[in-house]
């Protein structure tokens, strides 16, 4: 069973991966208040999330089904 903290921490991570897809993006600047979420959203970014979570949200209309998403390549 995931914690609350766990849950925040992905959806962290997939919101971030998520605004850097788009080809027009050239930086995504997550906010961090201490040393260690710097460091986080350093890790995050370094999360492959596996291409089943996007196709998943664009069955589920959570985002648009040609929106452009984080690729394996």
């Amino acid at each position: 069973m995931r914690t609350r903290r766990q849950f925040l921490s992905a959806a962290a991570t997939g919101a971030t991966a998520f605004a850097a897809a788009p080809s027009v993006v050239s930086s995504v600047i997550p906010g961090a208040r201490t040393p260690e979420q710097v460091k986080a959203n350093v890790q995050s970014m370094t999360v492959a999330i596996p291409d089943a979570f996007w196709d998943a949200l664009k069955k589920e209309g959570l985002i648009a089904r040609d929106a452009p998403v984080p690729s394996k390549a």
